[in-house]
């Protein structure tokens, strides 16, 4: 495994941040042991949570080579999902061109590499992290440190696992090679540094998952910037749904958004860009210092901002055939414009923007004018999706209906369906969720490919294309990096 160059910016910070209070009372960097560390961990937990902390950030900061604009931390991996799918249009080709037309895989290419270095970085951290946090240690906040380190762990390899593997079906996907398996000093697991199997790194998963759950019920976190005990619930139900343990899925989801509510349709259209928005659950709030400007989701993302979509570099348009399955009674319809003009945008564009004056242009992400908007990671609304899905695929399709009319009723009064199979719940995942970044993910566990090329497709001519479910096209390679530095993964066991 690479070193990662953010460690020693982290320790960095953690000194930086309490020199004033001798928080590690060591002169240098180079004295600062594990030892050192624990015991200011056990007399001050907050500085231990700085690790955690500096982590949340790097998920939103440009990575590795700054000259890539298409790498600006997670949003970036989940636009490039994204637009790997059916459901996204690039009305002209620019950055994310090589994820819309299934030319991104390769060892050698940055997509490759940056998702990988993005995660494991993370996964590095937090694995440093809780070698310093005191197992036996009964402090709230503590465990709450160590819930929210143990649930961005399951998080990186929830995203690694399907990114570079097939896990559908998961009944058969057990052995499949996946990727490596890290452990922190001071957990008594030996690191798998090969490709510990799909199996292995799925069971990794749920383990962190509910013993982050344990450890964050009874703390409240200061900022939605944070993972808290409803959050990992939601991550936990994403886990399920991914693994079909259906009844787990419904109920971590339910325990998920206790406290939350689904916004009404007045409210859909704030631009999805403030994480003061009552349903969001998690998300990142930027300001002036984190923001990465240009590099960024809504650069790429809003035709009302002054960035590469909407200044008409590649504007992001709607499918025509899922536009089409939208009734005009949703409210959800008027994300995206028919015609010029057709539709006024709630949010006035930025001076310089017309992409949003295309046909099937979205307005859903808005702007601020100066690449502050808030990153969204989850909401209420996905965990009513969770839900309906989970109990369709049992066949209590009423039910599903039941759970999925919290959402419907927020978007089109009329709705009022008395059963619901798998595919409508899915239908409305990638109407409510457009753009956020669950489209291919959601694909490949339902083990559904896509098809562009049908007759009145908008899709860019050389972007329309037909690829099946379970193709190659829907797994990275493992980067070039990796297989020369990790010697227990040799270029012969690399995905074909």
């Amino acid at each position: 495994m690479k070193t990662h160059k953010y460690l020693s910016l982290l320790l960095a910070l953690l000194l930086s941040a309490s020199c004033s209070e001798d928080f590690f009372n060591v002169p240098t960097t180079k004295s600062l042991t594990a030892d050192d560390a624990r015991k200011a961990a056990e007399a001050d937990p907050s500085k231990v949570a700085l690790f955690v902390d500096a982590t949340y950030n790097m998920l939103v900061q440009t990575d590795w080579n700054d000259s890539y604009e298409d790498a600006f931390g997670y949003m970036a991996i989940l636009h490039a999902t994204d637009m790997m799918t059916e459901d996204i249009v690039m009305a002209t080709l620019y950055v994310f061109d090589s994820d819309y037309l299934h030319d991104n895989r390769e060892w050698t290419y940055h997509r490759t590499e940056v998702t990988w270095q993005h995660f494991y970085t993370v996964i590095s951290n937090i694995n440093n992290a809780l070698s310093i946090i005191p197992t036996e240690s009964t402090s709230n906040d503590m465990r709450a440190v160590r819930g929210q380190a143990l649930a961005l762990r399951a998080f990186s390899y929830f995203y690694l696992i399907q990114l570079y593997q097939h896990v559908y079906p998961v009944t058969e996907s057990g052995d499949r090679p996946g990727v490596p398996l890290y452990y922190a000093s001071n957990e008594e697991k030996k690191s798998i540094t090969g490709r510990a199997s799909v199996g292995k790194i799925l069971a990794q998963i749920e383990e962190d998952l509910t013993a982050a759950i344990d450890n964050l019920k009874d703390w409240t976190r200061a900022s939605k910037n944070q993972i808290d005990y409803a959050v990992a619930n939601g991550l936990l139900a994403r886990y399920y749904l991914l693994t079909g343990q259906w009844d787990k899925a419904a109920g971590a989801a339910q325990e998920a958004r206790k406290g939350y509510s689904v916004m009404p349709a007045t409210g859909i259209f704030d631009g999805f860009m403030d994480i003061n928005n009552t349903e969001w659950m998690w998300g990142f709030d930027h300001n002036a210092e984190t923001t990465t400007l240009l590099e960024s989701f809504f650069s790429h993302m809003s035709n009302l901002a002054d960035g590469y979509a909407g200044l008409n570099y590649a504007p992001r348009l709607i499918d025509r055939r899922l536009y089409e399955s939208i009734p005009d009674s949703d409210a959800r319809k008027q994300w995206f414009q028919t015609n010029p003009y057709s539709i006024t945008p709630a949010i006035t564009p930025a001076k310089d923007a017309t992409a949003w004056q295309w046909p099937y242009a979205n307005l859903k992400f808005g702007h601020t004018g100066d690449f502050t908007m808030d990153y969204l990671y989850m909401r209420a609304s996905e965990m009513v999706l969770i839900e309906a899905e989970a109990l369709a695929h049992q066949n209590k399709g009423a039910e599903a209906a039941t759970v999925l009319k919290e959402l419907l009723s927020q978007r089109d009064p009329g709705w009022n369906a008395a059963s619901v199979s798998i595919d409508e719940v899915w239908r409305q995942r990638r109407i409510e969720l457009w753009g956020e970044g669950f489209a291919m993910f959601d694909l490949k566990r339902l083990n559904k490919g896509i098809d562009r090329n049908y007759g009145g497709s908008n899709h860019y001519v050389s972007a329309k294309l037909t690829i099946p479910a379970g193709d190659k096209r829907w797994i990275y390679r493992i980067p070039q990096s990796e297989i020369q530095e990790n010697p227990d993964i040799p270029e012969a066991d690399n995905n074909k």
